[in-house]
């Protein structure tokens, strides 16, 4: 069974499959819709990404999809570790313009979900690190937006100087949350 632990944002949350040891190493179902909270079951995943980061620091995000293509996410680390941010959006939510952050890592199994509506990005914390996560959208490059990942609005403590970060220059240009159109409501 997985453990389920409900984040500052209630939308968002964390998964923590069980992992069966024993002298060979460890098992564990990593996705099974039966474990999710009722209100995120009816979710339905259809394309599963894959990245891989080679240096410590690396920053990718603030990224989401607009609707009709809007993508929610459970993401998870295959190898090494992440500072995980999702932001709420949502303009009319009561967390609008919150975000949490949760350290993800290889060897705690735990995953995040998040919600459609949400703004989501990474930054590695080891170097060779790998994560996998799943979406309830097809990537479209016409539905695709950013968030600047620096926004001083939302004073996102990266764990790490802002001049240290490897940002793409895609992800330098997106918007702050005061300059974005409102997609979600």
């Amino acid at each position: 069974m997985s453990a389920i632990e409900l984040l500052e944002i209630p939308e968002v949350w964390t998964l923590t499959p069980e992992r069966r040891q024993d002298d060979r190493g460890w098992f564990s179902e990593t996705f099974k819709k039966q474990d999710f909270p009722a209100a995120a079951r009816d979710v339905e995943f259809v394309q599963d990404n894959q990245s891989a980061s080679a240096s410590r620091g690396t920053l990718r995000g603030l990224h989401f999809q607009i609707p009709p293509m809007a993508q929610a996410k459970l993401v998870r680390v295959l190898k090494g570790s992440i500072l995980d941010v999702v932001v709420d959006i949502r303009k009319s939510s009561p967390t609008f313009a919150r975000h949490v952050t949760l350290e993800l890592s290889a060897s705690s199994g735990k995953q995040i979900f998040v919600p459609e509506g949400f703004a989501h990005g990474f930054v590695t914390l080891e170097p060779h690190t790998e994560v996998f996560y799943k979406v309830s959208g097809y990537y479209s490059g016409d539905h695709e937006r950013g968030l600047l990942w620096c926004d001083p609005d939302l004073s996102i403590d990266w764990k790490l100087p802002r001049e240290a970060a490897i940002v793409s220059q895609r992800d330098r240009a997106h918007p702050c949350l005061r300059d974005l159109p409102v997609y979600f409501r």
